[in-house]
Formats: structure tokens, sequence, C-alpha cells
């Protein structure tokens, strides 16, 4: 029940998983994760589906593991929000297209090298942003 807890879900752990919300689900997912007390992490897209509430709980509960030790690692396609919750980035285009810090990996460049060309690059108090070229989506 602790992790149910720790997640703000104890009150619903009786109830059926059809029953909660997206957000609620997604919660009870990750206390079932964090109940194995694993070193390593795997998450595909933990915030979609999600209200903001949420997205901040798992966002503070993935910093939390990782303060303690753990490897967390999570599938994201959303640019904006990537730089508020990774430190380190892995960019994929079938291969391997760059990985590091994530300062020096999240480069016009390499999004460009990316996302194909198919990507505006937006720049913004000195970060650079994404959003897919409208045009090039088919």
């Amino acid at each position: 029940m602790g992790c149910l807890e720790q997640l703000g879900m104890a009150d619903y752990a009786t109830r059926q998983i059809s029953q909660l919300s997206g957000g609620q689900q997604q919660r009870v997912f990750l206390a079932r994760a964090l109940a194995q007390d694993a070193q390593l992490y795997l998450m595909d897209e933990p915030f979609v589906g999600v209200d903001a509430t949420t997205e901040r709980a798992i966002v503070e509960l993935l910093r939390a593991l990782r303060a303690r030790g753990k490897t967390v690692v999570c599938v994201h396609h959303d640019l904006e929000s990537a730089p508020d919750y990774f430190d380190w980035l892995v960019l994929l285009n079938v291969r391997l297209v760059a990985a590091g810090p994530f300062a020096a990996t999240f480069t016009p460049e390499n999004l460009a090298r990316t996302y194909a060309g198919r990507l505006h690059i937006l720049k913004d108090q000195g970060g650079v942003a994404g959003e897919p070229d409208a045009s090039a989506v088919g």
C-alpha cells in the first residue's frame, strides 16, 4: 500500500482499474513498478493522457528515483517539455543520432538529423524548441 500512498492513490486501492481516470491509471501502473524496487525503470510515454497535476507528480517521483541512484529511461516525444524533465538524451531516427548530456545533445543540428529536416526550430530564451513541419506530415 506504501507505493499507492506515495502516489496519492491509497483511497482508490479497492477500485477496479477500469473505474479510474487515465491519470489515475498511470499512477497505479507506476506504483506497481515502484513496488518492485528495481534499479532500472523503463517507461513508455509516462506523461501521455494525464493532467498537469499527475504529470508533476510523476516528474517528482522520477527525480526522487534518480536521487536514490535508480536509472530511469523514458520514451518522450514532447520536445517542449523535454528540457525541463531530462538531464540525459538519446535521439533516434531508425539508428542512434546522438546521445549525451541534454544541453550538448539537444541542438538544432541533432534535432534536424533526428526529424530528417521535418522540424521547425524555434529559439526561446536561449533554448531550442521544435515542432513538426505540418507540410511534411503525410
